[in-house]
């Protein structure tokens, strides 16, 4: 199979933008995903149905697989569409993350399910009715949950298809284990925020934001830049390669976590990526001022000092 170029078929597939479900089964056993079935239990099929969870196979072990369908709007909030992450949407994830952990909660280690990410997100939903309930409740919730999973011991493995922007892919892709992504030859998008909402944020000139781009791969797009950030951990060349890079991935974690070594898988493995690929030049010098603004704060916090102002 071709990993690009024009036309409507997989086996020619210019970018997978919106094909959320093509993915899940490039990537799990043929036949295998069981929709809204999760840790056993089963979910209303009518709650966000752009919130496409379930069950599924991987080289025969059970899976719970998290992703976007952007052929979906939510009738109940019309700011939800294309894959826009919702209010409802950031609940029914992590619920099934929740409903994971709970199915495998008293099994060893090596036998912790892996969770399989779909990602293509162009962001959070922008309506006003959500951010008036509290979207970010929704969204945070399921950061939480990610990272519960991902502390109790599920390899949870991140696969980029398309967008992975903004608090979109804050709460659905960067709390995984792993993170992984179509190169940009898919004109797979990975960035904070457009330029132009950067400009709008920041007030700085467009066009210098622009120059900037070229040799920042903080203000950059794209997967190369984001690379070079530790945003993420391996590039997929093709397609045919997303399901062998998911295995992959899910084996190392295992024998990490199995070591002990719980610092090489996370963000905070990103972050130290990130700094050794060049990325990020002052991270390290940040984090050693923090740390000692840290260790001067800490006995006004625990009443140890009587004297100087406490923080």
């Amino acid at each position: 199979m071709p990993s690009a170029g024009l036309g409507g078929g997989l086996e020619t597939v210019i970018n997978f933008y919106g094909r959320g479900r093509d993915a899940i089964d490039l990537i799990v056993d043929e036949g295998s995903f069981q929709e809204n079935l999760c840790g056993g239990e089963r979910l209303d099929p009518e709650w966000a149905e752009s919130a496409l969870v379930g069950t599924a196979r991987i080289s025969g072990e059970i899976s719970t697989v998290i992703a976007n369908d952007a052929g979906f709007a939510n009738p109940r909030f019309r700011m939800v569409y294309a894959g826009l992450m919702g209010l409802e949407e950031g609940l029914k994830m992590a619920h099934a993350v929740y409903l994971t952990i709970k199915a495998d909660k008293d099994k060893p280690l090596a036998e912790k399910r892996p969770i399989i990410l779909v990602v293509d997100t162009p962001g959070m939903s922008p309506g006003k009715v959500e951010e008036i309930i509290g979207i970010y409740k929704s969204t945070g919730a399921y950061q939480l949950a990610s990272a519960e999973a991902r502390r109790s011991g599920h390899p949870i493995v991140a696969m980029v298809i398309g967008r992975a922007i903004s608090g979109g892919f804050l709460c659905h892709g960067l709390q995984a284990d792993r993170i992984l992504a179509l190169s940009d030859t898919f004109g797979t998008m990975i960035h904070v925020m457009p330029l132009i909402g950067i400009a709008r944020v920041t007030k700085i000139n467009i066009m210098l934001l622009e120059e900037l781009a070229e040799s920042n791969p903080v203000f950059a797009a794209g997967v190369s830049h984001f690379y070079n950030l530790g945003g993420v951990d391996g590039i997929v060349e093709a397609v045919e390669d997303m399901r062998p890079c998911v295995e992959a991935q899910i084996a190392e974690i295992r024998r990490l976590k199995a070591g002990g070594e719980h610092d090489k898988v996370g963000p905070w493995s990103r972050l130290m990526s990130g700094i050794w690929r060049g990325g990020r030049k002052t991270s390290e010098k940040v984090i050693e001022l923090m740390e000692n603004e840290f260790d001067l704060a800490l006995p006004c916090w625990l009443g140890g000092e009587d004297d100087g102002p406490t923080p």
